[in-house]
This record gives C-alpha cells, sequence and structure tokens, in this order.
C-alpha cells in the first residue's frame, strides 16, 4: 500500500471522490466535519461468518465504491471480525481500480467481546487467554456477560480493527451500544466510564490511530428522557469538551431511524441548555453528525408500505422509498443499509442520481401518516 493509501479519509480526498459522479444528484454529498460523505452507506451486520459471505460482502463493498457510495460501517463484532475484513480486503481492490484510501470514510465500532473468525470451542478458555491472563480486562470490568469499554480494552480492539481494515486511521470509531452499561450501574459511575473512554479516544485522535469518535447507538438516544438507559447528548459534549476543549472530536452518533422508528425526528426526550430537544435538534445544537443505522430495519420497512408513502416520494419500489425517507430526514447524513450481495449495492445506488426528497414531500408524508 502506497504512502497515499495509509492516512484516512480527508476532505480533499473526499471532494475528490464526490467529483468523479458529475451525474450525483445535489446534496447526495454531504459536508459533515471537512469530510464528503455519501448520503447512503454500506452496514455490514448481517450474515454467516464464512468465505463466501466475506467474498460477498467484498465484492458488494466494491460495487459501492464504484457506484456513489464511499461510507462504509462494520464493527468489529461483526460476524467475528470478519466483515472488517471484508472491508479492508475491498479497499485493496478499489486502490487497483483508481481510488485512494482518503476518498472513503471507513467506520467501525467497539465494545462487545468477540471471538476471531469463528466461534471457538470454548469461549471462556479463549476470552482468559487472549483478554484475561494478558492483563487487557479483569471480570469487573465486563457488563452484562460481553460489553467493555475501558482505556485498555479500547486500545487493543482499534488496533485489531486497524489491521483487519488494513488502514493505519480509521475515520470513525464508535463506542458500540455503550448505554448496555447502564443496565448495570448508576449513571454517574457509567458517566465515569464514558470519561475514561472519551479520555483514551481523544488520544487515540492525537495518535492518528482515528479521525473522529462518537457512539453507535440502539436504546441510548430513542428512550423517553427518564429511561434508566437513556443518555443525554448535552452531558456527554460536555465531557469530551472538558477533556479536550471546543476541539474536541466526539463528533458523531449512529442510531436507529427508519419508518419504523422516528423517535431522533419526532421525541423530544433531550435537554440542551435548559431547552427540550429532539435528538435532531440536539445534535445540531451541539455539532454532533447523525448517521442512520437500521434504514430498513432488516428489510421489515422495505415492503409492504401504504400507499400514502408511495404517493408522497414516488420512486420504484419499497425498498428505495425507505431509504428515500431516512436520508431525507433534515437531521441525518447517512443512511446505512446492510449490502451482502453487489446486487443490493447496484438496486441502492440507483438513488444516488435521485435528488433527496422535498421539504414539502417530508410535511406531505408527516400529514399523511398521522391521518391514515
Amino acid at each position: 500500500m502506497s504512502a497515499s493509501e495509509l492516512h484516512g479519509a480527508t476532505k480533499e480526498g473526499t471532494a475528490r471522490y464526490a467529483a468523479k459522479f458529475p451525474r450525483a444528484a445535489r446534496g447526495h454529498f454531504r459536508d459533515a466535519h471537512r469530510l464528503n460523505l455519501s448520503s447512503l452507506g454500506m452496514g455490514t451486520y448481517l450474515g454467516q461468518p464464512d468465505a463466501k459471505t466475506d467474498e460477498n460482502y467484498t465484492a458488494s463493498a466494491i460495487a459501492a465504491g464504484e457506484s456513489g457510495l464511499n461510507v462504509f460501517d462494520a464493527a468489529i463484532n461483526y460476524r467475528f471480525q470478519r466483515s472488517e475484513r471484508s472491508i479492508g480486503a475491498a479497499l485493496k481492490q478499489l486502490a487497483a481500480k483508481g481510488f485512494a484510501r482518503e476518498e472513503f470514510v471507513v467506520c467501525t465500532k467497539g465494545g462487545y467481546l468477540t471471538p476471531d473468525g469463528a466461534m471457538p470451542a470454548d469461549a471462556n478458555d479463549y476470552f482468559f487467554r487472549e483478554y484475561i491472563q494478558p492483563g487487557v480486562f479483569t471480570a469487573k470490568d465486563i457488563v452484562g456477560g460481553g460489553h467493555c469499554m475501558t482505556p485498555k480494552f479500547l486500545k487493543n480492539q482499534i488496533g485489531r480493527s486497524l489491521k483487519n481494515l488494513g488502514v493505519s486511521c480509521i475515520d470513525i470509531y464508535y463506542l458500540h451500544n455503550p448505554e448496555t452499561q447502564l443496565s448495570e450501574m448508576p449513571k454517574e459511575a457509567f458517566l465515569g466510564r464514558v470519561r475514561d473512554a472519551f479520555t483514551f479516544l481523544e488520544s487515540a485522535v492525537e495518535a492518528g490511530e482515528l479521525s473522529y469518535y462518537g457512539m453507535a447507538t440502539w436504546n441510548g438516544f430513542r428512550q423517553d428522557a427518564g429511561a434508566s438507559d437513556g443518555m443525554q447528548l448535552a452531558e456527554l459534549a460536555q465531557i469530551a469538551q472538558e477533556i479536550a476543549g471546543g476541539r474536541h472530536h466526539f463528533r458523531f452518533v449512529q442510531l436507529p431511524f427508519n419508518l419504523g422508528m422516528t423517535e431522533a425526528l419526532t421525541l423530544g426526550n433531550q435537554l440542551v441548555a435548559g431547552h427540550k430537544r429532539t435528538m435532531m435538534e440536539a445534535a445540531s445544537d451541539l455539532d454532533v453528525t447523525l448517521i442512520a443505522s437500521a434504514s430498513l430495519l432488516q428489510g421489515q420497512v422495505a415492503k409492504n408500505l401504504p400507499g400514502f408513502v408511495a404517493e408522497a416520494l414516488g420512486l420504484e419500489n419499497d425498498a428505495a422509498r425507505a431509504l428515500q425517507f431516512v436520508r431525507s430526514s433534515p437531521g441525518i447524513t447517512t443512511a446505512l443499509v446492510g449490502m451482502s450481495r453487489v446486487a443490493h449495492a447496484q438496486a441502492n445506488a440507483k438513488l444516488v442520481n435521485d435528488p433527496a426528497a422535498t421539504e414539502e414531500q417530508f410535511t406531505n408524508l408527516f400529514a399523511r401518516g398521522e391521518s391514515a
């Protein structure tokens, strides 16, 4: 790999990538923290941990990259580290096709204990040898039987992810479902763990291993304000501010958002400077970029949609309409969707040349939904 491919995504690189797609609709590429992100990104969560699925994901990532999608999302525990390796293999092949590393926004997550490649015969023995014996974590660091976010563990996981992905810098590194920790400790202790994690992650940015960090959540930002596992974005941003000042790198949050899970847009569960805000409003206030996961909710919102959705959004099928809803939402920068086959990548990439829904279309959709 050449020197130009070693660092992460750059403003110039992602702008150069966007320029390769002159037919892309205006607004498909979106600025976020000096990067150009495509409005759709590739997810790698589902699938068996086998060679065939590895090959399919690699081929899909290449197809996505060649079609105007430059956001690749994984987690170290997806398919026992194999999804990261599939993306790594794709980046190498894309480089051979004339796409540079700095054109792609590579994202992954850490927090869950995961074996390597396949489930070992004795998982307890594996984790003892790999982690406890070398002092990476102790039993008291683990929550819920499999979640950890101590600095030592994150350092270990980032090192593994860098190797799996074949890169020297991860563009966005997420703490994976940190709200899991709230099930076993009071809020104050949780925030103490977040502070330790953020302090380490800022040091990883300084070391050039990460460009930005954030949180990839499931329930954490979708709950009512008083929920025991609910999180307040302003509290988290304040911790980052206290650690690194206004130039902190806690700039991304990934959360589920789709036609069936609209809380980020509709639920006023965040408090910012004494004002009740939705998650989208809070993120805007705090200069945090929102990335949508579960855009199709594993296919559940990609079929049999009410007729008024088609009337409001147009397009040729329900899957495209469901994705159009997510990527057109005013607070979402990129809508992630699983693409385990080349055909998925090619079908989703058809939206690259379609403009996002207008504000009027979006308003009409909600008005029809409330009256239906």
